[in-house]
């Protein structure tokens, strides 16, 4: 059997395909038909701005709440570094990636305009949080993805601290793992598995091209059963 010829050569090539051509509801349509059925986080992740979309690979990083006391024990040496890992992870944030932080209880914002900054000048795609944000209005002058829980001002430092990153992670009961494409906008944040992805995005250029032709047929007065009957799309 031939295989089919390949709709792009690389993550480039794809993200412009979903840039120009895709939005999350067609990408979760077609998913549904092939058995990813359970790939939307909850509904709760929002953009800080509704024009926003986040597109990319994910780069997991686990946070976790810590309860200090100045002069307390601890057996864990990171429990004594600023904000634990946090600084690494983000400084090992590659060209087409999203920060997605997950693991602390909501007592702090988890992401800020400084960190926006630093991951935009790495060529970061966006930040997705399972928690909060803060420096809104800074985040969104620099027109940098981010997706979260809502907005709290309450700072990390004293409350969490990054333990780990390029780890797996499960948001809402839907696993993440370093490289899992994410596609977000103010409607739903898919994950797409990396072994899923070429069909997904064949199967959604199919949908979305022939939507165009569905609208076009009912513009012209065709019904609504019939244009079902005869495209397979609605």
């Amino acid at each position: 059997m031939t295989k089919p010829t390949r709709l792009y050569a690389d993550d480039a090539e794809m993200f412009s395909l979903f840039e120009t051509e895709l939005f999350v509801a067609v990408v979760g349509d077609v998913m549904d038909t092939i058995g990813l059925q359970h790939q939307f986080l909850p509904p709760i992740y929002k953009p800080v701005d509704e024009r926003m979309r986040l597109l990319g690979r994910a780069m997991p990083v686990l946070e976790t709440d810590v309860f200090p006391s100045e002069g307390e024990a601890t057996q864990n040496p990171l429990m004594k570094k600023a904000f634990g890992l946090m600084f690494e992870a983000l400084d090992d944030l590659k060209a087409g990636e999203i920060y997605v932080a997950s693991g602390a209880s909501p007592r702090y914002a988890l992401w800020g305009e400084l960190m926006s900054t630093r991951a935009k000048i790495l060529g970061a795609r966006g930040a997705l949080l399972d928690g909060f944000a803060r420096d809104i209005d800074g985040i969104r002058a620099l027109d940098f993805p981010c997706f979260c829980t809502g907005y709290y001002a309450q700072d990390q430092g004293a409350r969490g601290k990054v333990i780990d990153y390029r780890c797996a992670l499960e948001i809402g009961g839907v696993r993440i793992v370093p490289g899992s494409l994410l596609f977000g906008d103010k409607e739903g944040v898919l994950v797409i598995p990396r072994d899923a992805e070429e069909e997904v995005v064949r199967l959604a250029l199919e949908k979305v091209r022939g939507e165009k032709l569905v609208a076009k047929a009912i513009r012209e007065g065709m019904s609504a059963v019939e244009a079902y009957k005869t495209f397979g799309i609605m």
